[in-house]
């Protein structure tokens, strides 16, 4: 099959959270099937990553090409948080959708997905659109995403001949939302471990984090989504009457889309008394990343609402015990790995308490972490990718004239 994925943010950009390394597996993956994939996506600052040259200009932007897969990086002529405005965007969709099979469009609030759904729709192409979480509007901007999702999203589901969601959760989410219940699918994520375990320590001494402290992990986007605020306030009761609290460690480690937040989360690790036990050590990415979930006593996604959570399923892998928000899609692949807790920060101390104060449940949770990283791999993934676009190509899409 001939593809096309659109994403707003894809590799090197690996700064913009767990997208980034979803795509990438899947397209590589079907690569490997042999598949050929187009990746149409955002230039968010190619330049700066081409001190070696693998990027070339190409008359859409950008090209950079690996074995069965390519992308397209169009320029960005205009910014709002992680919305861009990009050149050639529909002169690349008139000329190149046409020889494609099918599109897979991720995430709803860009201007590439609708521009490719736009054709598709013109050109009986058929498309599926996987949401990424974000057909509810929360948390932020809410307006803004009403308003993008009446003007462009609501025409792209409805063209689309399936949506994907990936869990059980958001599939919920989406009947609840208007969607079909007929037309949405469930497909997974996996996650990919490196071929190598990281050697234990790395992390704790770049960090100065003495072998026998406590070290919790947060590694994700810093955003109020996600929570870590909740996280400071648990780590600071558990720490306040555990034995094994003195010493202990809090690291919220990732991207912060905004300095001020964590600014404020900073000040909140004052105003509680911990602010010498939590640090902040920024973007991990690669080796950086499992050096962190290995040296890792528990790890904590205390997130309000995740479609899945790839980062708790990695850290399984790696037999680090994590504690989720029954909010997160994964939990029900991690039930064995660790604790599902409603989304409250005397229950998340308690569970905190639960691993790190008791070492024979602690040592239950990283047996677990072994059978839930079987669960997690790209290989059923990739499998439902394959026959679910089979399943679209099997009947003809009828030819519509969209405006």
């Amino acid at each position: 099959m001939r593809i096309l994925k659109t994403v707003q943010s894809y590799f090197p950009f690996e700064e913009r959270g767990g997208t980034v390394f979803k795509v990438r597996a899947i397209a590589r993956g079907l690569a490997r099937r042999g598949h050929r994939v187009t990746i149409l996506t955002a230039d968010l600052g190619i330049r700066a990553h081409n001190s070696k040259g693998v990027f070339e200009a190409c008359e859409w932007g950008w090209r950079y090409a690996e074995p069965g897969v390519e992308t397209i990086y169009v320029p960005t002529l205009a910014r709002y948080r992680a919305l861009t405005v990009n050149r050639h965007v529909v002169r690349f969709c008139g000329v190149s959708v046409g020889r494609f099979d099918l599109v897979h469009v991720y995430g709803l609030y860009d201007l590439l997905g609708p521009a490719a759904g736009q054709f598709c729709r013109r050109n009986g192409i058929p498309y599926v659109v996987e949401p990424m979480g974000m057909y509810r509007p929360i948390v932020r901007n809410i307006a803004l995403k009403k308003l993008h999702r009446g003007l462009f999203g609501k025409r792209l589901v409805a063209g689309a001949r399936f949506v994907i969601a990936t869990s059980e959760q958001e599939r919920r989410e989406l009947v609840e939302a208007g969607v079909d219940a007929s037309r949405i699918e469930i497909r997974r994520n996996g996650i990919e471990t490196p071929e190598i375990a990281p050697t234990r320590g790395e992390f704790r001494d770049h960090w100065n984090v003495p072998a026998e402290a406590k070290l919790i992990l947060f590694l994700g986007r810093v955003v109020s989504k996600k929570r870590p605020d909740l996280l400071i306030q648990a780590f600071a009761g558990w720490r306040a009457t555990s034995p094994n609290g003195r010493g202990s460690i809090l690291a919220i480690a990732g991207p912060a889309e905004e300095d001020r937040y964590i600014a404020s989360l900073k000040s909140l690790a004052q105003s509680l008394g911990v602010s010498e036990q939590v640090i902040f050590p920024g973007p991990l990415f690669a080796g950086e990343k499992w050096q962190a979930y290995r040296d890792a006593d528990v790890f904590v996604l205390p997130s309000e609402n995740e479609n899945f959570g790839n980062t708790a399923a990695e850290s399984a892998a790696c037999g680090t015990p994590v504690i989720v928000t029954d909010r997160c899609g994964v939990a029900l692949f991690l039930e064995r790995a660790g604790l599902i807790v409603p989304l409250d920060r005397t229950q998340i101390a308690r569970a905190l308490g639960r691993i790190l104060d008791d070492t024979e449940f602690a040592e239950q949770c990283r047996r677990g972490c072994a059978e839930a990283a079987q669960q997690l791999s790209w290989d059923m993934p990739l499998d439902e990718c394959e026959r679910l676009y089979q399943r679209c190509l099997a009947v003809p899409v009828r030819q519509q004239v969209v405006a």
